[in-house]
């Protein structure tokens, strides 16, 4: 299931920040995504048809967004840029100098830039236009391995903040004084505990309370209830080719499907989408490894509502 399809205008590949779902479910041999990738040897837009129509002209990314005006937010280790599509610069903030790696990045619906830093001062900082720093939230990673103390810190509606801690096992809330309000377990017995390094990447929280995680070296994707127990889980054990290799990137899609980033695929899948069925009906096999990513359009037609990824 390669995709095939035609190309698809840069200019039309704008997501906005309006709720609603696709017009028409399509069937496994009719889907089509674009997507914006955030990957070490290629970052950009890779449309429709599989095709390049659109690159940073810097690999390597970790994080990254198209804003609803059609720029790209984007995080690498060691700044954030937004980028017109001429590739104009017109938002930079680059890392503190006490920290090592700039884990993840997102556009608030304030206009506020919420930035994820990792290192001697591991935090979570809101920057205004000018890169100024407005909000500070302190981080409680559990470990000095700065690569290993957080990835996709993301902001929920009532202002709290999810963050997941891979060596920590936990994906924890963050009050906005930087109090852990709230926990949800990794290393569940039921899911391996810590032999299997089931390390949280991605947390998602979604409308009906739950949190939908991908656990990188576990090579599997968990949907947590309120109380933490396990509501939904995936891995390779539910699929025939196992496309699961370090699962990173992750989204759940409007039509309740939940595209996954394999990383650690070198070759043959690199995502892949799920039905809650668990039946695999799309995959993309491109040349590009994924870190993280965004589902732009399926056949054509954008993907409305704020990305849940």
């Amino acid at each position: 299931m390669k995709q095939v399809a035609t190309s698809i205008p840069a200019a039309r590949l704008v997501v906005a920040l309006l709720s609603g779902l696709l017009a028409t479910p399509v069937s496994a041999e009719e889907i089509r995504h674009s997507i914006f990738i955030a990957g070490p040897s290629f970052t950009g837009i890779i449309d429709e048809a599989g095709k390049e129509i659109w690159d940073a002209g810097r690999p390597g990314a970790r994080d990254g967004y198209q804003l609803p005006n059609g720029n790209l937010l984007i995080a690498w280790d060691s700044e954030v840029k937004e980028i017109t599509p001429e590739h104009q610069v017109v938002f930079q903030y680059v890392r503190s100098p006490e920290n090592r790696e700039i884990g993840s990045v997102e556009r608030l619906d304030d206009g506020l830039t919420l930035i994820s830093e990792l290192g001697a001062r591991p935090q979570l900082l809101e920057v205004d236009r000018t890169g100024k720093m407005i909000h500070r939230i302190p981080l409680q990673p559990e470990t000095d391995n700065a690569h290993m103390q957080t990835r996709m810190a993301r902001k929920l509606a009532g202002g709290h903040y999810l963050v997941p801690h891979l060596l920590a096992f936990q994906v924890k809330e963050y009050s906005p004084q930087g109090q852990v309000v709230g926990a949800i377990a990794t290393d569940l017995p039921e899911l391996g505990g810590r032999t299997a390094e089931n390390w949280p990447f991605t947390a998602i929280r979604l409308a009906n309370g739950n949190t939908l995680v991908t656990l990188t070296h576990g090579s599997k994707v968990v949907e947590f209830d309120p109380k933490g127990k396990v509501a939904w889980k995936v891995s390779n054990d539910d699929l025939a080719n196992k496309p699961f290799a370090d699962p990173c990137g992750c989204q759940r899609l409007p039509n309740g499907n939940t595209v996954v980033a394999s990383y650690g695929a070198s070759r043959g899948i690199k995502l892949f989408e799920l039905t809650p069925a668990k039946q695999l009906v799309w995959e993309s096999n491109g040349k590009h490894r994924v870190h993280h990513f965004q589902v732009l359009t399926t056949n054509g037609k954008p993907l409305l509502g704020k990305p849940l990824k």
